[in-house]
């Protein structure tokens, strides 16, 4: 079975509430349950939890963009030892200066949070009518021998809970388990074939519920099999500098969805291998690059052609990392939250 076929089954196998183990192989999935046990042991417990950055970021005027970060240590910024270094002040502060407007952060991520855990944070974030989410999770899914079918139907259902109140979605999906150093040959081999399966798997049920989805797998890949200063305190986590790489291949999708940014509106551009695929093709190659985006489309008025879903497979441009400003709501008039546009 070809790989763009294997996660196709797998994204439908969620959608329906079936498939179990089988669709991504009992073996090879208890195989990487185990080897997570030993990476468990190894890293230890939890110690270096993170501050949140909820607040108000950029001093521009006009009504503030409400942001939710949703997710577990990935997005909460696990071993940051500064706010101002996790994903969701980092995300806010750029896409305040993209805008030019502020940006509200409202981070209901939390270290140690699975797939099943998704239902509560989109509780809280749909509290605060956010315009736009970035969700990132699924490692704990694995530690916890959830069935991959479960985890992408769960994260497929939270994409759709948010796309219904008009909140535009950002997912991260499974970065590279291969390159985490307690993980040894061969089994290095089995984490990095299932993360990129289950990454080809998130992006087409996500994709299919309304949102878009960024590839964080090769980007934490050579970079952090090379440099140290990449990984946190446990070897397991990125390190600030780890963060704000993937918050920078984030960033441009963010900014995207929302409409704002250079790149907004900008065609695929086939020198860059951009292109416009069935959305399992490109779901697969999106798994083996990283910073990929993947986005529903149309060719010639129609969302589907003979092999499903048209979907845009990008590769958008880096910004300069933005400067944190936070705003110091105690000493400015508040203004109401309202729709994008409004």
């Amino acid at each position: 079975m070809s790989r763009a076929r294997a996660a196709k089954k797998l994204a439908q196998a969620a959608a329906f509430g079936g498939g179990g183990l089988g669709l991504i192989g009992a073996t090879f999935y208890g195989v990487l349950t185990a080897e997570a046990e030993y990476a468990k042991r190894v890293i230890g417990p939890t110690r270096y939890y993170p501050t949140p950055g909820d607040g108000l970021y950029g001093r521009y005027p006009g009504l503030p963009i409400t942001f939710a970060m949703i997710g577990d240590s990935s997005a909460a910024g696990y071993g940051t030892e500064s706010p101002d270094e996790t994903p969701g002040v980092m995300l806010a502060s750029g896409l305040a200066e993209l805008a030019k407007r502020p940006v509200r952060l409202v981070d209901v991520s939390k270290t140690g949070a699975k797939s099943s855990d998704l239902a509560a944070q989109v509780d809280a974030a749909l509290q605060t009518g956010p315009h736009i989410a970035v969700i990132l999770i699924g490692v704990n899914d694995v530690k916890a021998k959830m069935p991959p079918s479960t985890s992408v139907r769960l994260l497929s259902t939270a994409v759709r809970r948010l796309r219904a109140a008009n909140c535009e979605v950002v997912v991260g999906t499974c970065p590279d388990l291969g390159v985490v150093r307690t993980i040894m040959p061969p089994l290095r081999q089995v984490a990095r074939s299932w993360s990129h399966r289950l990454a080809a798997a998130q992006t087409i049920a996500v994709v299919e519920a309304g949102g878009r989805t960024v590839s964080l797998g090769s980007l934490l890949g050579e970079v952090f099999r090379t440099n140290p200063a990449m990984w946190g305190r446990d070897n397991f986590h990125p390190s600030a500098t780890g963060y704000a790489a993937a918050s920078a291949a984030l960033l441009p999708s963010v900014a995207a969805a929302m409409g704002v940014g250079p790149e907004s509106f900008v065609h695929p551009e086939p020198f860059r291998g951009e292109a416009i695929l069935p959305i399992a093709e490109a779901a697969v190659q999106a798994a083996r690059k990283a910073g990929t985006e993947v986005a529903a489309t149309e060719v010639a008025g129609r969302e589907r052609g003979p092999r499903g879903r048209w979907a845009e497979l990008r590769h958008r441009r880096r910004h300069p990392k933005a400067d944190v400003d936070r705003v110091d709501e105690n000493s400015k008039d508040q203004a109401e939250t309202v729709p994008v546009g409004q």
